[in-house]
């Protein structure tokens, strides 16, 4: 699926006004590409659908870190959802606001605790009574008074892959349900702690608005015994997981989601705050790679291009599925060797699960240039170095500008970090 920042004109793919074979001639491949325009109309979309209704929008730092990406968020009044000390740092660095910052995760340290304490970030979301015991210690002993919230697991399934269900009683995240009155109770009389709100996120990429009601509904539930116990709230935290079209989905429309929440949270005095990552930046970027060999025969056709599952994890992780599109389109006269077949794009690492796609109908040549769409989100975040190889650059258009926001990795870097013996 492409949007209207990534068009075909006179046979060649375009992100905005620039050429992808340009980018790939003056940066290489593989190389992440993202257009600016895509994301500040993503982020107006939330702007307009949600806004009166949604008081802070905090971008799951985990789905792209780029600092360019979370600078552009933060000047358009953006918080952020971090899941680790290091996305704190990226945040800062990135002229995010701390105060616009909530900490969510299951097993922050106390190092983590004390970066965020001093920060001053809004709000630790907390997912357990042990985690609850240590923050307290540590915000006492920094002369602090840590704002929490408690991440209560609604028990609600959220119909999406099992890995990214964050929901059910079985999943490791947040506090069980049952759960969370007596550990709200035990929060308020702690001195060193401040109760702020609650939280919830029940998974990603889901694209029915009945879980998120139930889950909610849910929520309220809870918020009304607090309120009944003297506990009160200063914001209810619905999450993220909003999904987003890959193939065939069909993502639920924000403005349905805004008039679920003014539904159900109709007459709070509490303000409301979520958590999107996917939904603000799938769509904004493609993978470009290149074919290096191709390698037809039965029973199956494979495209060998230089990208791979250490730049693009989400097919052997998940089985995903992307589009592919050839960044040059070729005439049926210029398809010399055959007409189009069924390619598995698959990459040199040395793993069968090293694969992009399945089963692409295409009409191939070695070195040829192709882009992967709909990986802003969870693409570059999840790279690695496996096999010793470099992670690619990324890459941001602005109309006809292009700016480097990440350079290639070089090789030379990836054992800085390591010593050999001396005997």
């Amino acid at each position: 699926m492409m949007t209207n920042f990534f068009q075909e004109r006179n046979g060649i793919l375009y992100v905005e006004d620039v050429a992808l074979t340009d980018i790939a001639e003056q940066f290489g491949t593989p190389s992440y590409v993202y257009s600016r325009a895509a994301l500040m109309a993503a982020a107006q979309e939330f702007h307009a659908a949600l806004g009166g209704v949604v008081d802070l929008v905090c971008y799951a730092v985990k789905a792209n870190g780029n600092l360019a990406i979370l600078n552009l968020l933060a000047r358009l009044g953006f918080g952020f959802d971090i899941v680790s000390g290091g996305e704190l740092a990226r945040v800062l660095a990135a002229g995010g606001d701390p105060a616009k910052t909530v900490f969510s995760g299951v097993g922050k340290t106390v190092a983590e605790m004390e970066a965020a304490l001093q920060a001053g970030i809004l709000c630790f979301n907390i997912e357990s009574a042990a985690e609850l015991s240590v923050l307290a210690a540590t915000a006492a002993r920094l002369g602090k008074v840590a704002p929490v919230s408690f991440r209560v697991n609604p028990d609600v399934d959220a119909k999406t892959h099992p890995y990214i269900s964050t929901g059910l009683k079985e999943n490791k995240f947040g506090v069980a349900f049952d759960e969370a009155r007596a550990l709200y109770r035990q929060a308020a009389a702690l001195p060193s702690l401040r109760v702020v709100g609650i939280d919830m996120h029940i998974g990603s990429q889901i694209t029915e608005l009945a879980p998120f009601r139930e889950a909610a509904e849910k929520l309220l539930q809870l918020v009304r015994v607090l309120e009944a116990d003297g506990i009160a709230l200063e914001h209810i935290d619905i999450g993220g997981g909003l999904g987003v079209r890959y193939r065939d989905e069909q993502p639920i429309p924000l403005g349905a989601f805004a008039q679920m929440l003014r539904e159900v949270f109709a007459g709070r005095p509490e303000r409301l705050m979520m958590e999107p990552g996917r939904r603000l930046v799938a769509h904004i970027g493609v993978l470009l790679t290149r074919v290096l060999y191709l390698k037809p025969g039965a029973p199956r056709n494979f495209a060998i291009v230089d990208a791979a599952m250490t730049d693009l994890v989400r097919p052997a992780l998940y089985e995903a599925w992307h589009p592919v599109f050839a960044v040059t389109k070729r005439s049926t006269t210029e398809n010399t060797s055959g007409s189009e077949k069924n390619w598995d794009i698959v990459g040199p690492v040395c793993e069968s699960g090293d694969f992009l796609a399945h089963e692409r109908p295409l009409a191939l040549r070695e070195g040829d240039l192709l882009a992967v769409g709909v990986v802003g989100a969870y693409g570059m975040a999840m790279s690695s170095n496996y096999n010793a190889r470099p992670r690619a650059c990324e890459v941001m258009v602005d109309g006809s500008e292009i700016t480097l926001i990440r350079a290639r990795e070089e090789v030379k870097k990836l054992w800085e970090a390591e010593r050999i013996l001396p005997k």
